[in-house]
């Protein structure tokens, strides 16, 4: 006998109602997804997905002449190079989630109008296409290090590693529920767009990606601190280069406010979803 399947599409839902059985029943499609990005971001290339690990080199060198060399500004004892690819990848992981997750709405109009699905979809596919150019980056880091090792630099690998997934996961998440948040308030207000760019490139200014926390005068450490991306930053840092302290509470009060971002963002997607089509 035949297994039908019928699902039914309605506009009527309520605040909390996140069907994620039927996201995980979507699965292939999120896949299909990922496979379309990663042809399409390095199709008529010569170098093709090799760019995945040239644009951190380029970009670490790039900070690491004019923050490190021309500025001047002190890396902990940490080899420059390192101490700025640390921070670049892991931002680089951040904001691409972020930037991926904001433009749900608006890069996938036409296709939302043809065809039902859950419209979860589209993030959580831009977050696995992260994760593998990710997981790429962090293994020619995890090379580095090892060279880096061998030849005697000051690094301090430490047991903190273990935590590195959890970090991921973290950073990924805030991301993600900013870039939901943002997704749906731009399919109105689309001139925001403009603004989200802006307030990606400050973000990055006052989190510790190009200077460690060290360099923050400790009256205004805390403050710094509460910037959700800062601790993740900093822990990963240290994790891997033993560079400035594991802030714990700060970590946790990140996480914290992950969870609620998350929530929030998953509660005006849900909302926005419904009534997308009607307002492009």
């Amino acid at each position: 006998m035949q297994d039908e399947r019928i699902t039914t599409v309605s506009a009527e839902k309520s605040w909390f109602g996140f069907n994620l059985s039927e996201l995980w029943r979507y699965r292939d499609l999120a896949l299909l997804f990922v496979k379309r990005d990663l042809v399409n971001s390095f199709k008529q290339t010569v170098l093709g997905p090799i760019w995945i690990l040239i644009n951190p080199l380029l970009s670490t060198l790039v900070f690491t002449v004019i923050f490190g060399v021309i500025a001047g500004i002190s890396t902990d004892g940490m080899p420059q190079f390192l101490f700025y690819m640390s921070g670049n990848i892991l931002w680089g992981f951040f904001s691409s989630c972020l930037s991926r997750a904001s433009s749900t709405f608006l890069g996938n109009a036409r296709l939302f109008g043809k065809v039902y699905f859950p419209r979860l979809v589209v993030p959580v596919a831009g977050i696995i296409y992260n994760l593998v150019n990710f997981m790429l980056q962090t293994l020619l880091f995890v090379v580095l290090i090892i060279i880096y090792v061998i030849i005697g630099a000051n690094i301090h690998p430490n047991i903190f590693i273990a935590f590195a997934p959890l970090m991921v996961i973290h950073t990924a998440a805030l991301g993600t529920g900013i870039g939901l948040i943002v997704s749906s308030v731009t399919a109105k207000y689309r001139d925001l767009n403009i603004l989200v760019s802006f307030g990606l490139s400050l973000l990055m200014y006052i989190t510790p990606v190009v200077y460690p926390i060290s360099q923050v005068p400790p009256d205004y450490r805390w403050i710094m601190l509460l910037n959700p991306v800062a601790p993740i930053v900093e822990c990963y840092r240290y994790a891997f280069l033993g560079s400035g302290v594991f802030v714990w509470q700060y970590w946790l009060l990140s996480i914290a406010v992950t969870a609620v971002v998350v929530f929030l963002g998953l509660l005006v997607f849900h909302r926005v979803e419904k009534n997308f089509i009607d307002t492009v």
